[in-house]
This record gives C-alpha cells, structure tokens and sequence, in this order.
C-alpha cells in the first residue's frame, strides 16, 4: 500500500464504555498494516468521560466542543485539523470494525475517490433492525430518482475518501445528514463512487441517538440540497423549487414512514 498518511476521523457523544477499544482497534490494524496514520477523536460535548476515555489511549488527538453540535460538525471539524491524504470516518459506538480500513482504503489507489462501506451487501445484514432497512429503501430511493445513481446504504458513516475530492465538496451539515451529503455530492459531480460490503455489530451500550421524523426530514433534505447543488456553492433555500419539492418529500416521507413503522417520532432511524 502506498505511503499516503491516513487520518481517521472518529466523532463521539457520550461512548465512555466504547471510543477507547475503537480508538485501541483502530490504532492495531494500521500499525499491523503498516499505514501511516493519525486519528481524530472529536468529542461532541460529551457529559460522561468520553474525552477522558479517548485521552487516555494516548494514541489520538483529541479536539473537545463545548456543546453539542452534531456528527457533521464533528466530521467536518476532524477534517479541518487532518493532515492526510486520505480520510477515513468510523463511529465511536463499536458497531464498525476498524480490521476492515484496509478494505475501505484499498479501491482509493486503484481510481476510486469516494468508498463507502454498506451494510447491505455484507454477509450479516440480518445486524440492522427492520426500521434501517425501511430508512435506507426510502433514502436510496430517493438518490436513484434525483441522480439516477442505486446506492445501497447512503447513510453508512465508515468510509474513506481522497482528500482532494473532500475538499471540493464543499460539506454543510452539522448533524447525522452529513452520509447523505458526501454521498450525493459525490454522485453528482462525477466522483467515482464505490461501495464494499462491511460487517457491523449492534451497539451495546445505550441506543442511537437519531431521531426518525427530525433526523429523517433533514436527511431528506440533504439529499435535495445536495442533488441541486454545484462544487464550491449551495444551493438557495428560499428558491421557490427546491424549497417546495423539499416541502411536498418530507410530507409524503413522514407519512410513509409512519405507515412503515409503529415507533414514535423519537426512536431509531437509519444510522
């Protein structure tokens, strides 16, 4: 493998019982590979000993917000103080497995710019709960008629990426759309897009912190947002399109999702 520096980037809010072993796996896999490496934790104003946990690893750097701002803003503050050539994300949680970066990083050296790890293609997709598998349809779905590109989990946040093409991309969101934007953006502006099956465990401490109809409107409109938009720009929200096709999407989303789902508006959605 080339000798490109990698910079993992790792949001965490509140996973005291898991960032250290994810940080300690992560850390195990590259010096076993032999990859040049820096993680990021960036702790999303966490109030357990998520920071002390990550600290005490003395193997990351650690950046700490004093609130809560949400993944995308984490993801995209980890970027900001990356210093590699490639970028890797992964959540705090436990759920991905740090064994499987090489295989994330692997299809950037031959031509690949984005690649995304899907659950959906993995040998265990019987880990995702039926709510996932709804969420995801939905969402990919949506991608495939706005960009005409099938995608099979637009919401996996374990992927890697080349650091020029991040940069280009121009990312906005602050909370869990931030998948969703990287996703389209680099469908639509001709990015060559890949994704590889990944195995994934449920979490063992606490439950996801996504929420379905609030997380899931704002997903939705990423993806709008996102199909609309041009490297380096945004979009206008207070066009008259975009913000009444985002208006009727998320009317007709909520009541699908309702219709799919039984669960009140503050359990899991697609994480």
């Amino acid at each position: 493998m080339p000798n490109n520096l990698v910079s993992l980037i790792i949001p965490a809010f509140n996973e005291e019982k898991t960032v250290g072993a994810v940080i300690d796996d992560t850390a195990q896999i590259m010096n076993l590979y032999g990859i040049p490496y820096e993680i990021i934790v960036v702790n999303d104003g966490s109030t357990d000993k998520t920071e002390l946990a990550a600290l005490s690893t003395r193997k990351a750097k650690v950046l700490t917000n004093k609130s809560n701002h949400g993944k995308g803003y984490c993801v995209r503050r980890g970027i900001k103080h990356a210093h590699g050539d490639i970028l890797v994300t992964l959540d705090s949680d436990g759920e991905h497995k740090p064994k499987e970066i090489p295989e994330l990083i692997n299809p950037l050296f031959q031509g690949c710019d984005v690649v995304s790890g899907s659950r959906f293609i993995s040998r265990r997709p019987e880990v995702t709960t039926k709510i996932n598998q709804v969420g995801n349809f939905l969402f990919n779905s949506v991608i495939l008629a706005l960009t005409g590109r099938q995608v099979t989990d637009s919401q996996t946040g374990f992927r890697a990426m080349k650091r020029e093409v991040v940069d280009k991309l121009n990312l906005q969101s602050n909370g869990y759309e931030i998948e969703t934007e990287i996703t389209v953006k680099s469908l639509m502006n001709g990015f060559k897009f890949k994704e590889v099956p990944i195995t994934i465990e449920r979490r063992k401490y606490s439950m996801s912190k996504i929420k379905i109809l609030s997380d899931g409107k704002k997903i939705l409109t990423s993806i709008v947002r996102s199909t609309f938009s041009q490297l380096g720009e945004d979009p206008k929200p207070q066009s008259l399109l975009f913000e009444n096709f985002t208006v009727d999407l998320n009317r007709r989303t909520e009541d699908m999702m309702l219709n799919h789902s039984n669960i009140a508006s503050e359990n899991i959605v697609p994480k």
